[in-house]
């Protein structure tokens, strides 16, 4: 985890994030109806991670449509490549790089995907000039971004039962994953990365779990708070658990964990 801004090293935890994948399914499925891929596109993925929604747009186009996904974390990309190899996939390849700093020429993508990345470069407005430059003039991009803290309900109940026990840097990273969803904000960092023609779209979609005990296994099985874990002394850690669930007991429904989340989808034209 980085002491700058609290997120967890997602390198070392590359091969756990695919716990999360089928929660953060929908915001995926949401990102490819509106980015509307069509065969023959050339299509950049920024910061993928293990792969999605990359991997999904190239099954379904399999053979007539190329991808390049990148993200800054060698761990991840080594998860989703080894995906593409297993699968035999053809058309897609994923690479170590910085959104911040694309090795790719002007105008080379006709369309561009990011789901989750942009609050997370270490410089978004940078990262989304790169991403100007590199789409061909008229291609689209489809772009998904946390909402603010209050929505990010999950991430908000582990900061809270966090705040008072640890010093702030190794805080949960809510104030970085929801720098973009004040409102205006993310409209502010387009414009000024130079894009004219876009929409901005709240969207709420629902983690869904059979209890809270099969959430709370999949936050420890993950490693996504490993670095607050490893902070707290080891006989706090029951109490955690505790007051998660404290919180998380008005979001259940005949036995089952469902917990609403919002993200802002940003869509439009270069």
């Amino acid at each position: 985890m980085s002491a700058k801004d609290n997120q967890p090293d997602w390198d070392k935890i590359a091969e756990k994030f695919d716990i999360w994948l089928p929660q953060i399914a929908p915001v995926g499925e949401a990102l490819l109806e509106v980015l509307n891929a069509q065969p023959g596109d050339h299509i950049i993925d920024l910061g993928s991670g293990t792969g999605e929604p990359a991997l999904t747009l190239a099954r379904r186009i399999h053979g007539h449509i190329r991808i390049t996904g990148i993200d800054a974390a060698e761990g991840m990309v080594r998860v989703a490549q080894n995906k593409v190899a297993n699968e035999r996939l053809s058309g897609i390849s994923f690479k170590t790089m910085p959104a911040e700093n694309m090795d790719f020429d002007d105008n080379s993508f006709d369309r561009a995907l990011c789901r989750f990345g942009v609050m997370l470069f270490a410089d978004p407005l940078q990262g989304l000039k790169e991403m100007r430059r590199v789409l061909k003039p008229g291609g689209r991009f489809a772009l998904a971004v946390w909402s603010t803290a209050e929505t990010m309900r999950t991430l908000c109940w582990s900061y809270e039962v966090f705040k008072h026990r640890l010093e702030e840097d190794y805080h949960p990273p809510l104030a970085k994953v929801t720098s973009l969803g004040a409102p205006g904000m993310m409209e502010d960092l387009m414009r000024e990365a130079g894009f004219t023609r876009f929409t901005i779209e709240p969207r709420t979609f629902h983690y869904q779990f059979e209890s809270f005990d099969a959430y709370w296994d999949a936050v420890e099985a993950s490693d996504i708070l490993k670095m607050q874990y490893d902070a707290l002394p080891e006989n706090q850690r029951g109490s955690i658990r505790d007051e998660v669930g404290r919180f998380a007991r008005d979001f259940i429904h005949d036995g089952s964990l469902v917990i609403p989340h919002e993200y802002l989808l940003v869509a439009g034209n270069k």
